[in-house]
């Protein structure tokens, strides 16, 4: 049965979905009409991947009704959802490296169809739909946008009437943003609808039709949100005014904190990216904020300035003065620096663990003292649990209980957790990488404060992000990592987002670069 005008592409009925006792999602109601692009809003916990995992038959409902083109469907599978009509581009790419793009496309289609014919639908289709790709180069080579091209190329080879995007804009340029929203109004031209998932609200405003907004599992509102501001839509999702980060102005920056020199790191892997002449200063009272898509070697300078992958040159990091580049991650917190990775879960903390212990565990070397008090056995006494309690106080983490495993908290509650266990010590130098990746308004609006607050104190603090707006939030100073170089860093207020698109995009600096970064 094809959709008409009449008929609504997608309805979802009282759609529930239990854990336990626990409903991610409670009674949702929702429709999508065709040639739609329809944006779900809510904060971190707030039931929108256990809704499009419905929708996708990753998850099955506890109870409700799914009802495509006028009919109920039971969608049990990816395969039946693809079936169905409905294509999904998730955030975080399913992708191998070692594969042609043609390759990876293939394994998500019909086993009969001949890899030259995907090649040629997909070289035709990509650039249909303003997405050019090589369906012959392979996928280690791509840079992370044309990756996320792979994904929605896929997607569309298997004609879907509705597509889901999680987070599309997270690890693209603004000019690569601006081709994806052409192509969706493209896919919308067609007839097609797009379920829209972003944190970033001035996107929403810019280019969805309907919004439909959750908060605990269940949909608060709808609006048009073309009609709202990003303040309001920010307030439907929380249920409160979310403040405005308030700036560093006029404070005067102190001795020099943490430094780069001349950093070169080799690539650990065939696909890594090598660090190439790195050169930073952050003084006291500094935020330095480095920009670049997901890819060009924030991860390998994140590891040589933390020091879980010591360099050979001692003198090519230093941190308070004191050379410490062949120092370990426990020396250097030693020195007075804190460090938050990308990762949350496995990396930044142990889920199966509760949060005090993985308090502890970023602890136990540096301020031992501050918890121990006899052997090693008591290591979890009155002062660890104060700490945690402090911790999550100052930086409103909602958990379940008193001290749960961290994998219980929602990836937002989560991230300020681990902020806040570093900004508890108050650590000379703190260095964070994607600090609010995949983090809602209300909690990205706290990190950010409390990075900004810390700069203010006295610290020196390195920011390493992909979300520009949150760049310019928070930062004295902007860089930009492409390709593993670095480039001069600019005061924030010289740069646009023009001029740090091109330099992610990997324009190289001229001597004109200022003049260029003034003309904007």
């Amino acid at each position: 049965m094809e959709a008409s005008q009449n008929v609504a592409l997608l309805t979802v009925n009282k759609l529930t979905k239990l854990f336990g006792q626990f409903a991610a999602c409670n009674g949702i109601d929702l429709e999508i009409q065709p040639g739609e692009i329809h944006a779900l809003l809510g904060e971190n916990g707030a039931g929108k991947s256990t809704l499009v995992k419905m929708l996708f038959g990753v998850l099955a409902p506890t109870s409700g009704q799914i009802v495509w083109k006028g009919q109920p469907v039971r969608i049990s599978s990816p395969g039946e959802a693809r079936k169905t009509g409905i294509g999904m581009v998730f955030q975080h790419f399913s992708l191998f490296e070692a594969l042609t793009v043609a390759e990876n496309i293939a394994l998500s289609l019909d086993p009969g169809i001949s890899l030259a014919r995907i090649a040629e639908e997909a070289a035709t289709l990509s650039r249909n739909y303003g997405l050019p790709l090589d369906p012959h180069a392979h996928v280690a080579d791509l840079s992370v946008g044309e990756r996320q091209r792979i994904e929605i190329v896929r997607a569309l080879l298997q004609n879907p009437s509705l597509i889901i995007l999680d987070e599309p804009t997270s690890v693209l340029t603004p000019q690569e943003a601006d081709r994806l929203f052409e192509t969706l109004a493209k896919l919308k031209a067609e007839g097609r609808s797009v379920l829209y998932i972003s944190h970033r609200l001035e996107e929403v405003q810019r280019i969805c039709d309907r919004a439909t907004v959750l908060r605990h599992g269940k949909v608060t509102g709808a609006c048009d949100p073309r009609q709202e501001t990003p303040a309001s839509l920010a307030r439907m999702m929380v249920g409160a005014e979310v403040e405005s980060v308030k700036r560093i102005s006029d404070i005067p920056s102190g001795g020099v904190q943490l430094e780069a020199v001349n950093l070169s790191v080799p690539a650990r892997t065939p696909f890594a990216v090598s660090l190439k002449d790195v050169n930073l200063r952050v003084k006291a009272g500094e935020i330095l904020a480095i920009a670049g898509v997901a890819g060009n070697g924030q991860g390998e300078l994140f590891d040589a300035l933390s020091g879980e992958y010591p360099v050979g040159d001692n003198n090519a990091v230093r941190i308070r003065e004191k050379p410490v580049g062949r120092l370990g991650i426990s020396g250097r917190r030693l020195l007075g620096a804190g460090f938050v990775p990308e990762e949350r879960h496995g990396h930044a903390a142990v889920t199966s663990m509760p949060l005090s212990d993985n308090l502890v565990l970023a602890r136990h070397k540096s301020d031992r003292k501050a918890f121990i008090s006899g052997p090693l056995r008591l290591i979890r006494h009155a002062a660890v649990k104060a700490a945690t309690k402090r911790i999550c106080e100052a930086m409103d983490v909602r958990k379940s209980g008193e001290d749960p495993a961290a994998g219980s908290l929602s990836g937002g509650n989560l991230q300020k957790f681990i902020v806040g266990r570093e900004l508890d010590r108050q650590p000379a130098v703190l260095i964070v990488n994607q600090p609010t990746w995949g983090v809602d308004a209300g909690a990205a609006s706290r990190i950010r404060q409390a990075l900004v607050d810390l700069a203010r104190s006295g610290s020196a603090v390195l920011v390493i992000s992909q979300d520009l707006d949150e760049i310019f939030e928070v930062a004295t100073e902007i860089a930009v990592i492409s390709e593993g170089r670095l480039s001069k860093p600019y005061p924030a207020g010289e740069l646009s987002m023009e001029k740090i698109g091109l330099l992610m995009g990997g324009m190289h600096e001229t001597k004109s670069a200022p003049e260029a970064a003034h003309a904007h």
